[in-house]
């Protein structure tokens, strides 16, 4: 048997002479498979190319209207943001009559405090920063305005229902266009009181005036000055101001070194600080806002909110439907969406009270007023309570709001309005109560005495005499009453058929008088005579 040896075929030759070896090519691969897996690696370790970076914007913050909580908040949350953002300039464009103290400091305390240059910007043309506004002018790094414009007026308003009666011109005290701060009743603040100089007895006010008008002059005058020799500007005019209520349009304000420059909007504004130095928290600062972008920050919904329920006659409104909300779900329980409407507005209301600047007295009689008319609903006095309450109502709403800050009283129309729809309550209440009193008993034992009912059962054994006296209650007869079978008793003989008025009730047990001029139902079909 012969054994046949298989033996592999040879390489093929390459093209030089040389046997191709398959296990080269494997390695050959895998080399450069590797290659390609570093290659890529180090492309996606390498950084990217460098894009142009967007410059920071300027941020516009407006506010047009009563500096009051809304305000101060949306200012105080956008210089934040301008913080956040890096943002080379914050301009805070002022178009507003004046504002309430507390708001006006929380503000100018975020100037002071932001490590981002602001200008404050009264535009545009036609605009004005009296009262409060020049307090927040005087405040901030950079003051500008547009032309046609104007600022001042800064004197303190007069406490009290409706303010008092303006000063003469010269006097601290006076008012010189709607719209003034109500400054603290006392003391100065902490800028104040770095100032310095007391005023001379020349400008202190006459003894006509109250001790209230002339603290809070005092600390008025006391704080612009303060913040104009902070800013380094004139600070004899910002006394004045708050003095004798001087104003200043543009032109005058850069002549006397109110303000520093006069621009037509906020991009010329922004073009003309390029390049100034400003010392803020963070040091001093060279501008770069030529070619920087302005963004303008709009309210959002937590700024609209408040301002809406910041309005004093909102929060009015929104405290008596409160009080009238509880009143309906007390007296109808388990109605549930009085009961719910009314918590909201209430506590709502409360918010918006403290938010404001309330007199405490003022608050009390608006609450006797509503607790008066709810009163009057459930304990019907015919009007004594009801009248009361409206006239606490009315005195306490006059008194509620302490200020004269333009925005922020409530008008005669909307006193007038709760008043009268107090009293149309009271006298549906009081006319409703009165016709219940008029109407018969409907329900109850007391509601059975004075019905007609008619005899079915004389109670009598068939070997007892008609005509005979009724037996004891014990063994009276039945009658008919609003359809309902009763046991009955008389002192006069009873007859089935006759017909009987209910004298009382005794349990189950009806006292009853026959009536003889009543005709029985047989009597009534047949048309017999009593």
């Amino acid at each position: 048997m012969r054994i046949h040896r298989h033996e592999p075929p040879p390489a093929p030759a390459s093209p030089g002479g040389r046997p191709r070896h398959p296990l080269s090519a494997r390695v050959a691969r895998a080399a450069l498979f590797a290659a390609l897996l570093v290659v890529c690696a180090a492309v996606a370790a390498s950084p990217p190319a460098a894009t142009p970076v967007a410059a920071p914007p300027v941020i516009v913050i407006p506010i047009n209207g009563a500096i009051g909580p809304a305000s101060a908040d949306f200012i105080v949350r956008s210089l934040d943001r301008a913080a956040h953002e890096h943002a080379p300039l914050a301009i805070l464009q002022l178009d507003t009559p004046g504002g309430l103290d507390t708001s006006m400091r929380q503000i100018i305390k975020a100037i002071l405090g932001s490590p981002v240059p602001v200008a404050a910007f009264v535009a545009p043309s036609g605009a004005r920063a009296a009262s409060a506004g020049t307090y927040i002018v005087y405040a901030s790094h950079i003051a500008a305005m547009a032309p046609g414009t104007n600022l001042g007026a800064a004197s303190p308003v007069q406490f009290g229902i409706g303010g008092g009666a303006p000063g003469t011109p010269g006097t601290p005290g006076t008012p010189g266009t709607p719209g003034a701060t109500k400054p603290s009743p006392a003391g100065t603040s902490g800028a104040a009181g770095a100032s310095g100089a007391s005023a001379t007895p020349a400008e202190l006010p006459n003894d006509t005036q109250s001790t209230e008008i002339r603290k809070a002059t005092q600390d008025a005058a006391a704080y612009i000055r303060g913040l104009a020799q902070l800013r380094g500007r004139n600070a004899e005019w910002a006394e004045r101001a708050v003095r004798e209520a001087l104003s200043l349009s543009a032109n005058e304000a850069r002549a006397q070194h109110v303000v520093d420059l006069v621009a037509q909007d906020p991009a010329d504004l922004a073009r003309q600080l390029d390049g100034r130095a400003v010392t803020t928290t963070a040091g001093t600062l060279h501008l770069a806002t030529a070619h920087a972008p302005l963004v303008v920050l709009a309210p959002d919904w937590r700024s609209r909110f408040l301002s809406i329920i910041a309005d004093p006659n909102v929060a009015l409104i929104l405290l008596t439907i409160g009080i009238y909300g509880l009143f309906f779900e007390f007296a109808n329980p388990g109605f549930v969406l009085p009961g719910v409407a009314g918590t909201i507005c209430l506590l709502i209301g409360l918010f918006a009270m403290q938010l404001l600047p309330i007199s405490y007295a003022g608050l009390g009689l608006v609450l006797l007023g509503l607790g008066c008319l709810v009163a009057e609903a459930f304990l019907p006095t015919f009007g004594v309570l009801g009248f009361g309450g409206i006239v606490s109502f009315t005195i306490g709403a006059l008194m509620l709001i302490d200020t004269d800050v333009p925005g922020y009283g409530i008008p005669w129309p909307v006193i007038g309005g709760l008043a009268i729809g107090g009293g149309l309550l009271v006298a549906v209440v009081s006319s409703v109560a009165l016709r219940a009193r008029r109407r018969p008993v409907v329900t109850g034992a007391e509601a059975m005495v004075g019905s007609i009912g008619e005899v079915i059962d004389d109670g009598l054994h068939p070997d007892q005499p008609h005509g005979a006296a009724s037996p004891a209650p014990s063994a009276a007869g039945w009658a008919l009453v609003h359809g309902e079978r009763w046991r009955v008793a008389s002192s006069e003989p009873l007859a089935a058929g006759c017909r009987v008025r209910v004298t009382g009730r005794h349990g189950l047990l009806l006292t009853v008088a026959p009536l003889y001029d009543v005709p029985t139902q047989e009597q009534q079909h047949q048309g017999e005579p009593t």
